[in-house]
């Protein structure tokens, strides 16, 4: 799998105390690590490192937050709330 096609998709986490929460994938560190942000309590600024095998990838994958990031412009936490919030992501499973 190519890297870059992880970034802007949408994770739960599976373990540590942000469990079952709702995140995006904003940086690739390497193969076992990413970064992950909500827009609240892990800001853009201060992404989450998180093992990859600690996460549950869905099918879903924010556009607008990955085409920001690859393009390397400025992507702001109200439009990761937003999207978390209005991307109608159960929990699968």
């Amino acid at each position: 799998m190519d890297e870059n096609s992880l970034l802007g998709k949408v994770v739960h986490s599976k373990a540590g105390r942000d469990m079952h929460k709702k995140f995006i994938v904003v940086g690739i560190l390497n193969k076992e690590y990413v970064y992950i942000s909500d827009g609240d309590l892990r800001k853009i600024e201060k992404p989450k490192k998180k093992k990859v095998k600690h996460l549950d990838f869905t099918g879903i994958v924010a556009e607008e937050i990955r085409d920001l990031i690859l393009s390397k412009e400025k992507v702001t936490n109200s439009k990761i709330k937003i999207f978390l919030q209005s991307a109608d992501i159960g929990k699968e499973v």
